[in-house]
């Protein structure tokens, strides 16, 4: 295979999959992980791919704009939903404190939530606050703030004023991207301070992002990966990037 031919079948490769790390593509086209890298800083100069610690990713991913609620509720919904049902597992014992971030694989995890035991629930979440207010085991608390329609989360100094002040004991946080370079990641600003301010609130911190979103950088950093426990993603992850993430600490639980 020429060079040019296997620049394209690599194109191909990432774009349909949305991500691909050196190593993976080196097996598959039988090339050096060297060769595989050269490959991608051509692809990169000419706009096809972003090069990512470790890999590639589409162009468009490494955009500034964020999908709407609407568009995300549809888009892997199956593994979302099997991210949330591996979720019950992290849940703490009654009478502890549970931080669910905004968005649309957290209020799955809202919709998961046993109702068998006593826990306190903050999340600055307008779905999730509407999903668990009238359940009897659960003392909620709504974060204060400006809403942002986009994503239905509340932001600004009134949330981040509450969370300076609280430890919970486990966060569910969700990312647009993780990766070992750039942390956890959105395209947001104002929301990435309310994810910030959540996971220093928290002794635990789960990150719940299906695979899309492992090898992702978006505009804004908001946790570096040393302050995640755990990932819980779906089995389209890579193994090259599962490798990475556990060696870094991070519990990597495939739903």
């Amino acid at each position: 295979m020429y060079a040019e031919e296997r620049q394209n079948a690599i194109a191909a490769l990432v774009m349909s999959k949305g991500r691909a790390s050196v190593a993976e593509l080196a097996q598959t086209y039988d090339v050096t992980t060297e060769t595989v890298r050269r490959d991608l800083a051509t692809l990169d100069r000419a706009g096809v791919l972003r090069r990512v610690h470790g890999g590639a990713v589409p162009a468009r991913t490494l955009h500034l704009v964020e999908p709407g609620v609407g568009e995300r509720e549809t888009t892997r919904a199956e593994q979302k939903d099997a991210i949330a049902t591996a979720a019950v597992d992290f849940f703490p014992l009654s009478g502890a404190s549970v931080l669910l971030d905004a968005g649309t694989t957290t209020a799955r995890i809202a919709a998961q939530l046993p109702t068998d035991r006593d826990l306190t629930v903050v999340t600055n979440s307008v779905p999730v606050a509407g999903r668990l207010a009238c359940m009897p085991t659960v003392t909620l608390q709504l974060l204060g703030g400006r809403v942002r329609g986009l994503t239905q989360a509340t932001v600004g100094e009134q949330a981040l004023r509450v969370l300076d002040d609280l430890r919970v004991d486990i966060a569910f946080i969700g990312t647009n991207g993780i990766s070992a370079r750039h942390g956890l990641s959105t395209p947001d600003a104002d929301e990435a301070a309310v994810k910030r301010a959540m996971v220093r609130a928290a002794n635990f911190v789960v990150v719940a992002a299906d695979s899309s979103k492992v090898g992702r950088e978006d505009l804004v950093s908001f946790a570096p990966i040393g302050s995640v426990d755990a990932l819980i993603t779906d089995a389209e992850i890579s193994t090259a990037d599962r490798r990475e993430l556990t060696d870094l600490g991070v519990e990597v639980v495939i739903a």
